[in-house]
């Protein structure tokens, strides 16, 4: 069985109520629930939250080997990392380094962020992630990367 930590920046805990035309109607507990529906050889382990420190420490948590097994506690990290996508050098850095580790990280937006403001037009994270997928469907699409990824 894949073990898979799914990372959620800022905002996306309002996900399903925010700017459904934006980024779909489904909460992200219901995007979490069809992948557990969809991917029964997956377990997924959650984390969200509205503070970049928060998600660089989850991250770095992902890349530490557990001292007596010498086994990293997920075999991959799909990161939504909302808005920090554009500004965060720091949490780009962390996923650098999971990089540095072999961790497949695959980053995902609800939107594509190519066609939206221009401000919003780069990720500093896509060039140090395994691979970006953009659309209601990214996380679908990203575990469906994973399997076959991991598994090669």
């Amino acid at each position: 069985m894949l073990n898979v930590l799914i990372i959620n920046g800022p905002n996306l805990n309002l996900t399903g109520r925010r700017n459904v035309a934006q980024y779909g109607t489904r909460s992200m507990e219901q995007i979490v629930l069809a992948l557990q529906k969809n991917y029964q050889n997956v377990r997924f382990t959650c984390f969200q939250s509205n503070h970049e420190g928060c998600l660089i420490d989850k991250l770095q948590e992902a890349g530490t080997k557990d001292e007596e097994s010498d086994l990293y506690p997920y075999d991959a990290v799909i990161i939504n990392p909302g808005g920090l996508c554009h500004s965060s050098v720091s949490l780009r850095d962390t996923v650098d380094w999971l990089g540095e580790q072999e961790m497949t990280v695959v980053e995902v937006h609800l939107s594509n962020i190519s066609e939206r403001e221009p401000f919003r037009s780069v990720s500093l994270l896509s060039d140090v992630c395994t691979k970006t997928f953009y659309g209601l469907d990214a996380y679908e699409k990203a575990v469906s990367h994973i399997e076959s990824a991991v598994r090669s």
